[in-house]
């Protein structure tokens, strides 16, 4: 098949067409170098010859060799392209997910393969819109174990609702994109400052009643409603970012169960790609991951290191 016009549409069709290495190298080429190799990446010399019995160019000037991998988040790994390419593919369109021991059955690799590949792949999804505008909704939520559920030893005793769980927040333009931040605390001074960040003056902002979104009116027009008496009221809502956290948090429960603070940042990336490319079918959210991939570097070391918050 041409790799220029072909392009599968559904599991199916990505399980047979990516099955063919070459096939798969093909088309990451066209996408990193789409007027060939130009440089090479260790001593940029201009001279690099292609092996095609290995996958690989050798640079006639430092004599180092490289694949297609150098450069991004499959750098130094020797899983195929062809599992990578069908990796890629279920993160980028699984509605709630997909857990590393699926990954593992799928593609026939170990578990704790997996679930370093499913990590770095989500490095692809770490770009979010900066910049909101029009009617955007605001809202927090927390993420963690509930304390009936955990050991009489790590319970906390303070109550219920966000003790013990981290604090997320959530914005959310109308119509349009949303963008999540994990944060120290919903306070006053912190969500002020993520608004004042990523949301456009003169907007409009919806809320909830949390008294510590008031104090906005001189840069937004800011309406709220009191969820103690209604969830809508005139048009003003925070339902779509309710939604929004629906989605969140079935995916943390349903599919990855526990997940380690340090690495939440990565879970909420993943989920606010794929609600911002909803509209989008699978082979098109396949393809923002592929174009997404360079100079990006993850290792095994970083991603154990608790001293190190993604």
């Amino acid at each position: 098949m041409d790799t220029e016009t072909f392009m599968p549409k559904t599991l199916q069709q990505a399980i047979t067409y990516y099955s063919d290495e070459r096939a798969c190298l093909d088309i990451l080429v066209a996408k990193r170098w789409p007027n060939g190799v130009v440089t090479c990446p260790y001593c940029e010399g201009e001279s690099c010859t292609f092996m095609p019995s290995a996958f690989r160019w050798q640079c006639k000037g430092c004599r180092k060799q490289f694949s297609i991998k150098v450069g991004t988040f499959m750098e130094d790994s020797p899983i195929k392209l062809s599992k990578w390419f069908l990796a890629m593919w279920m993160v980028a369109n699984c509605k709630n997910g997909v857990s590393s021991y699926e990954i593992h059955r799928a593609i026939g690799i170990t578990q704790k393969s997996a679930w370093f590949m499913l990590h770095r792949i989500r490095l692809a999804f770490g770009e979010q819109p900066t910049e909101l505008s029009g009617t955007v909704e605001a809202d927090e939520t927390y993420i963690g174990g509930l304390e009936k559920n955990k050991h009489k030893s790590k319970k906390l005793n303070q109550g219920r609702g966000s003790v013990g769980k981290v604090a997320v927040m959530g914005l959310l333009e109308d119509g349009g994109k949303a963008r999540t931040k994990k944060i120290t605390a919903a306070s006053k001074k912190v969500l002020h400052g993520e608004i004042f960040e990523n949301v456009q003056g003169g907007s409009t902002i919806h809320t909830d009643s949390w008294k510590a979104y008031q104090g906005i009116d001189d840069a937004y027009i800011h309406e709220f409603v009191d969820h103690a008496v209604e969830y809508v009221r005139d048009g003003v809502h925070t339902n779509g970012l309710e939604n929004f956290f629906s989605l969140l948090k079935r995916m943390i429960r349903g599919t990855y169960v526990s997940v380690d603070p340090a690495h939440l940042k990565s879970y909420l990336d993943e989920q606010t790609f794929r609600f911002n490319e909803r509209k989008d079918n699978d082979s098109g959210r396949f393809q923002k991951v592929l174009g997404e991939i360079n100079g990006k570097r993850l290792t095994y070391q970083q991603l154990v290191n608790s001293s190190v918050v993604f």
